[in-house]
């Protein structure tokens, strides 16, 4: 079944205020709008079905700015103020199977203080990882605790990646001062091209967090704004972290390059000395080899031998003379 096709809720519940939880089937989220008086809801919808496609622009009650947000098919982090409520882009790292985690997907949002509508394209374990926790009986107490523990989540999924990827840094620069181990010329690349991935959403998201702590104070108890500023204060690290990995694997790539150049060098310096050495053994066996009359030792039955004698004292000289000159 493709997802296009899916079921277009995921999972759905409603609050009361005395800390009773109602799980919400797709018949009792399409038949009006989000949100319900005297109650609070989490819906966490299929992104790519068209039933959601419709219901958002046609039941909902939400704005038609706001539809056309959540439904974007590219994101970037960010949180952005209208009406009476808030629209959310995060990103998580992909933890699905056959993904690679630097392949951020994104969970867009839009809360009010009597709903959160989430959608997304791919499985975010954030999410289910607080649904578990409902059906375990641990409820939220408003829509701010759950953008709360959302965000919380997905950072907490990003910290383990990005210390593996420190730790291949540090794999990277000891293979380095290893004598003679050189890296593949496409094991850099890859490296960089992975920690550049993760960086492109984490600077955003960092300030997609500051604007919710900011803009949504009328939404979010204090709790909420204290947890939110230890979240943003770990994206901040984990940003700066991405960058001192970023800068140490320019580092390594210049070490590489120059540690190949050297090697290259090596290599062009034995062909310049042996060109060195031949270039006067080739004018020697030219000039005796023009076939002219009066040339020394043509006659002589140890000319030949004289001839390799001379040269062989001639290469040596040479040997001497780069020797001399430090040039060996």
């Amino acid at each position: 079944m493709s997802e296009a096709h899916a079921t277009p809720l995921i999972f759905g519940f409603e609050f009361d205020t005395d800390g009773n939880v109602r799980r919400l089937s797709w018949d009792d989220v399409k038949s009006g709008e989000a949100e319900r008086p005297e109650v609070y809801r989490w819906l966490h919808l299929n992104r790519l079905s068209a039933e959601v496609r419709t219901w958002l622009t046609e039941k909902s009650g939400i704005s038609t700015v706001i539809d056309t947000a959540l439904l974007q098919e590219d994101t970037r982090p960010r949180c952005i103020r209208h009406g009476t409520g808030l629209l959310i882009n995060l990103r998580g790292v992909n933890l699905n199977e056959g993904s690679e985690p630097e392949d951020m997907i994104a969970i867009r949002m839009w809360m009010t203080t009597g709903v959160v509508v989430s959608l997304r394209a791919f499985h975010i374990r954030a999410a289910q990882d607080l649904r578990d926790q409902i059906m375990a009986g641990d409820v939220p107490t408003s829509t701010g605790a759950i953008i709360t523990y959302i965000a919380a989540k997905l950072t907490e999924g990003i910290e383990p990646v990005v210390s593996d990827l420190d730790g291949q840094a540090d794999d990277f620069e000891d293979q380095l001062l290893q004598p003679g181990v050189s890296l593949p010329k496409s094991a850099l690349a890859n490296f960089r091209r992975k920690v550049l991935a993760l960086r492109r959403y984490i600077i955003p998201q960092r300030e997609a967090l500051s604007h919710l702590g900011r803009d949504g104070a009328d939404l979010l108890s204090q709790s909420d704004i204290l947890h939110l500023r230890e979240v943003g204060d770990r994206v901040t690290r984990i940003g700066e972290e991405l960058d001192s990995i970023r800068e140490r694997s320019l580092v390594l790539q210049e070490q590489v390059l120059e540690e190949r150049a050297e090697r290259m060098n090596q290599r062009l310096f034995v062909l310049a000395i042996i060109s060195a050495v031949f270039l006067p053994l080739g004018f020697v066996t030219g000039l005796f080899g023009v076939n002219l009359g009066g040339m020394p030792g043509a006659q002589s039955p140890i000319g030949f031998a004289a001839l390799c004698v001379g040269m062989t004292v001639l290469v040596g000289a040479l040997l001497v003379l780069f020797r001399r000159v430090r040039w060996l």
